[in-house]
């Protein structure tokens, strides 16, 4: 397993990879698989289409192309995209692929990124044992719209693979075609991915912000034509270098001498990069920005900072030499698109020829061309935009200025203020933890006894080689005991083998070589409880004899002991001669955790950590506010 994980292919950073196979190809020539899968992309992108036309992308839109087989991958069609600080853009893609996957049941999908499976982190809370990255290779796809693993046999069901076998994407989705409920991901797995996609498709208008920009008239007038032209350019003037803002010094494609007040349409993500730069531009620009008490101050330096982005785009690449692109009816591929389109109710029932449907055919033929034709990927975002100034008819300042009077309120921006208890409050929601409770309900529910209570089990859980493991709530898991297991566990515990106790010997999904116990003589077993008892014995008198040696010392000070009653009339020192107080643990153990809550000020470290790991949330210490 180790040379395999060596061998897979690294995924560039803040990339997400997707795939979608065709589960059943039996009796197919590969000349038919590669012609299904070709008539599918323009099928599955029509289907998509209503949730991508508007959809304004960080970097890189979403897109499907054929891919032949290579290796044992078989034929698929995928692709990649870049989604940059955008994590959404990747959550949106999985939302994709969960639609197609039940719009066409005959594909899988699976979708990865620089973190391996992705998908699995986010259900890492309910994985079963054995699946880790390590196991998780070819296991993972998205079908019928559901997570689905490829499982490991099991005392339950022999389906599929042993966890230490890489099972071939073959391999797998036939497994997945026969045996789609034994692949099935747990109800708590799926509802942990659906709740991410949660809010999908009304999130992708939720996450829009409109704003006023003051911009040239050309940057105006390209956005009219290519509004989804604003995240190149937000990403041009956030990722800029000295040599960018050379270009900058004179505006050449941009001059600010005719600027008008526009509506730009962003992303949460753009507007939120774009708005938080401190940026002061060169006198030599041209563009000089009012006073900031101005009631129009942010529009002006907005569209700075946008005209800016444009600039540096063009500055990039040069004027296109080949003549304007022909008519799109031309190309064989977009009359099976409008068809598709048709199918899909695109339209909405709107006639041809009408405002509307006009309106709605302008935005298929620009996601035709960025999305499916090939033609559009040869241009770079710079030479799109010199090509749609070089085509675009000259500007009519008088419409433009029009426009002005007739513009809508711009959107809030109040959503990038957060304060310490929102915070909190998106931790906690994130974390799993009840978010609906009120100060004075919170700070009733809290109780010391949970908190001793909730570490005592900590420390009595038995955990691997791998690492800690939080006990989980009786009330949440099911307890299930094996005889057979428990005494294989006293066995190896009182030192009858030589193994170790580990806490995977009480996990269900292990191999059945080690579920099998071996049955020990009745003489074994009474000498190990001789010796066990012997032990124990020998381990009281080393702590009492500890417990002695340190009465003299000032240790015992720094802790707090149960006094016992009926001794209360004896002095100090006859009452250590008497007997040794015992130490009331709940109490030091509060204490010291009270007290390393308190050095943390706040802030996150070893104790609220694991509090908060154990679901126990303290209230802040009111002594210091």
């Amino acid at each position: 397993i180790a040379m395999d994980v060596l061998q897979r292919k690294v995924i560039q950073e803040d990339v997400v990879q997707y795939r979608l196979f065709l589960v059943q190809t039996d009796g197919l020539s590969p000349q038919q698989i590669e012609q299904r899968l070709t008539h599918l992309v323009d099928d599955i992108l029509a289907n998509v289409a209503p949730l991508l036309i508007d959809y304004i992308w960080q970097h890189q839109p979403f897109g499907l192309k054929y891919h032949p087989k290579k290796g044992d991958v078989p034929a698929h069609i995928g692709g990649s995209t870049q989604f940059g600080d955008s994590i959404e853009d990747e959550w949106f893609i999985v939302y994709l692929l969960q639609q197609i996957t039940e719009a066409f049941p005959e594909l899988a999908a699976c979708a990865e990124d620089n973190d391996g499976e992705f998908l699995l982190i986010e259900a890492a809370d309910y994985l079963p044992k054995w699946l880790n990255p390590d196991t998780s290779e070819n296991r993972v796809f998205i079908y019928h719209g559901k997570l689905h693993i490829i499982p490991s046999p099991s005392k339950a069901s022999s389906v599929g693979f042993s966890k230490d076998i890489v099972p071939s994407v073959a391999q797998a989705l036939a497994l997945l075609l026969t045996h789609a409920e034994a692949c099935e991901a747990s109800g708590k797995m799926n509802a942990a991915v659906r709740k991410r996609l949660h809010g999908y498709p009304e999130k992708i208008k939720a996450g829009l912000h409109r704003a006023h920009c003051f911009v040239p008239a050309g940057v105006a007038a390209v956005l009219s034509r290519r509004p989804k032209l604003v995240a190149q350019a937000v990403s041009a003037f956030y990722l800029r270098d000295p040599i960018d803002l050379q270009a900058c010094r004179v505006f050449k494609t941009f001059p600010p001498d005719k600027r008008v007040l526009t509506m730009v349409t962003f992303t949460r993500c753009l507007y939120a990069q774009l708005q938080q730069q401190q940026f002061t531009p060169e006198r030599r620009s041209g563009f000089t920005l009012p006073p900031r008490s101005h009631p129009q101050y942010k529009a002006h330096e907005l569209g700075m900072k946008l005209a800016h982005g444009f600039e540096i785009l063009c500055s990039r690449c040069r004027l296109p030499s080949s003549d304007p692109d022909a008519a799109i009816s031309c190309n064989p591929q977009w009359k099976r698109f409008m068809e598709s389109l048709i199918r899909n109710g695109y339209f909405q029932g709107e006639l041809e020829g009408s405002a509307r449907h006009r309106k709605l055919k302008k935005s298929a033929e620009n996601f035709f061309k960025t999305s499916v034709a090939s033609k559009s990927s040869d241009l770079s975002p710079g030479e799109e935009v010199l090509q749609l100034l070089q085509t675009e008819s000259p500007l009519d300042m008088e419409e433009l200025e029009k426009l002005e009077s007739q513009l809508p309120q711009e959107d809030s921006d109040s959503w990038l203020d957060i304060t310490a208890q929102d915070l909190e409050q998106l931790l906690t929601e994130r974390s799993g933890g009840r978010a609906d409770i009120g100060t004075e309900e919170e700070e009733a529910g809290y109780s010391l006894v949970a908190v001793t209570q909730g570490m005592k089990n900590f420390l009595n859980a038995m955990s691997s080689h791998e690492g800690a493991e939080i006990p989980w709530r009786s009330s949440n898991q099911p307890l299930n005991i094996d005889p057979d297991l428990v005494s294989k566990a006293m066995d190896r515990l009182l030192g009858n083998t030589v193994d170790e106790l580990d806490s995977d010997d009480f996990d269900e999904d292990e191999d059945e070589e080690d579920d099998e116990v071996e049955e020990d003589e009745e003489g074994a077993h009474g000498q190990v409880e001789s010796n066990g008892t012997d032990s124990l014995g020998s381990i009281k008198e080393i702590m009492e004899q500890m417990d002695q040696e340190l009465l003299s010392t000032n240790i015992g000070q720094s802790f707090g002991q149960t006094v016992n009653p009926s001794l209360s009339f004896i002095s100090a020192p006859q009452l250590n001669f008497y007997s040794i107080q015992p130490l009331d643990l709940d109490v030091n153990l509060v204490a010291n955790l009270l007290e390393s809550l308190s050095c943390e000020a706040g802030l996150a470290g070893p104790a609220s950590n694991l509090l908060q790991s154990l679901g126990i949330h303290l209230p802040p210490n009111s002594d210091t506010t």
